[in-house]
């Protein structure tokens, strides 16, 4: 009959109190659905490449990314994080195994005489074995370690997050030391067409042609330009430190083949950027929302549990002594088990609010969630439309660039020709410089656009040492 009875209580224990977790119910294909990216030829309908970044040809792109996904410290804080939500779930699991203790002791003392003592000086010896097993009748042991799992499901998306951020802010940063290099060579060209124009100016002056204020002006308008490659060599080499870090160096360990670059590199090839469903599935922060979502909604089971009797098993043997040498003898020996039930009742009101606590985390859980997919979408579409405005902006100061330089070539055989001055000459070829200097920023902005949007897909992480649970 104790056999029935223990053996009815450990199936009970398969029983879980609390709401059983089902994934919220993913949106129609037609909520999600990247609009943006509607007949936009700079975009594809295929899928994301998991290494997106190899899209832009550069082998030194490619090296300082796979150095960062390795090095970062914001990985390994995420990867810290990871190990650690997985000790917990060990820990949690821990609660399905009996606690065991074993204890040994020795003791002298003497038992006064009025109180039913011999009043002589004795030795006592004492072993024993404790066991003690919690049944788990209402599942809140089944929860915890349903939350911890998913937990951890949690803690991996958040590496993988990391992971997203960091390829996408190393590649930001190494576009920027590049585009501030061509930016800042086009900035010394202007200087040095200033230059020419401040010495013409003066030549004028001794000449008695022109007064001191065009000197004034010419020579303003050369500092104006040295103080513009002094901002643009300041911006290179504050990304290089910056993109020394991301990397997991010091800042003074500048990559030499990042410091030599000087053009922006280019995806010569419409952007892969699939369909709103595959975007909310593979982006980690929406993987992370839902894990929490179903981490929480577990808690409630395990709030719930603690409002009903717990019923734990316990054990006990030992054997006793006065002498070293009777220890272990028969007469030493004892024993105990049965079950123990506590329960917090009728004064329960403790244990009911951290269920209307726990209750309301999990729809404060939802409520993220939802937020989390509709921000994702946002951001795609946010991110899709200002590609397509970089490409246009860069499409159109790729001509007038181009236009610009043709214009300064007919100046050039206009002087030649002795059909024009040079001062004519030197403002075709300025305005031709400041031309390229738009076009250079243009080419910033349209890679940067390029890289935020791969980030607001979610890509990068795939392939990148990702963690799954063992």
């Amino acid at each position: 009959m104790r056999k029935l009875t223990l053996l009815g209580m450990l199936l009970l224990s398969a029983c879980a109190v609390g709401p059983n977790y089902r994934s919220p119910a993913p949106l129609a294909p037609a909520d999600s659905r990247l609009t943006a990216a509607d007949q936009n030829p700079a975009v594809t309908a295929d899928a994301v490449p998991n290494a997106w970044w190899r899209l832009f040809e550069d082998p030194d792109l490619d090296r300082l990314i796979e150095k960062a996904l390795i090095r970062n410290k914001d990985v390994g804080i995420a990867a810290a994080n990871l190990r650690h939500a997985r000790a917990l779930l060990r820990e949690a699991g821990a609660g399905r195994l009996p606690v065991t203790d074993i204890n040994a002791r020795a003791t002298r003392g003497r038992e006064a005489p009025n109180q039913g003592g011999t009043g002589k000086v004795g030795d006592f010896y004492l072993a024993g074995f404790d066991a003690s097993y919690e049944v788990d009748l209402f599942g809140g042991i089944s929860r915890s370690i349903e939350a911890s799992r998913a937990d951890v499901g949690a803690a991996i998306a958040q590496l993988d997050a990391a992971r997203v951020s960091i390829a996408a802010e190393t590649a930001r940063t190494y576009v920027d030391a590049c585009g501030f290099a061509s930016q800042a060579e086009v900035a010394r060209q202007t200087a040095r067409l200033q230059h020419q124009t401040l010495d013409l100016t003066q030549r004028l002056l001794s000449a008695g042609r022109t007064s001191e204020r065009e000197v004034d002006q010419a020579t303003v308008l050369e500092e104006q330009a040295n103080a513009q490659v002094a901002d643009f060599e300041a911006e290179r080499r504050a990304a290089l430190y910056a993109l020394a870090v991301l990397t997991g160096d010091t800042p003074a360990n500048v990559d030499n083949a990042a410091a030599a670059c000087i053009a922006v590199p280019v995806i010569r090839q419409p952007l892969p950027v699939g369909d709103g469903q595959t975007l909310l599935a593979r982006r980690p922060d929406v993987r992370a929302a839902e894990r929490k979502l179903a981490a929480d909604t577990a808690r409630i089971g395990v709030t719930t549990a603690a409002l009903y009797p717990t019923i734990t098993l316990l054990g006990s043997v030992s054997i006793g002594a006065g002498h070293i040498g009777d220890v272990g003898k028969k007469q030493g020996f004892s024993w105990s088990l049965g079950p123990l039930i506590s329960w917090n009742f009728p004064f329960a009101s403790a244990a009911r609010a951290r269920v209307v606590q726990s209750r309301a985390i999990a729809e404060g859980s939802l409520a993220a969630f939802d937020k989390t997919v509709l921000t994702a979408l946002q951001e795609a579409q946010q991110a899709l439309a200002r590609l397509a405005g970089a490409l246009d902006r860069e499409t159109a100061l790729t001509k007038a660039r181009e236009a610009a330089d043709h214009a300064a070539f007919l100046s050039s055989k206009r002087f030649d020709y002795g059909a024009d001055n040079f001062l004519n000459l030197l403002d075709a070829q300025r305005t031709a410089a400041a031309a390229r200097g738009a076009q250079a920023a243009a080419d910033v902005d349209r890679a940067e656009a390029q890289i935020a949007l791969f980030k607001a897909l979610g890509g990068g992480w795939q392939g990148a040492g990702a963690d799954t649970l063992k």
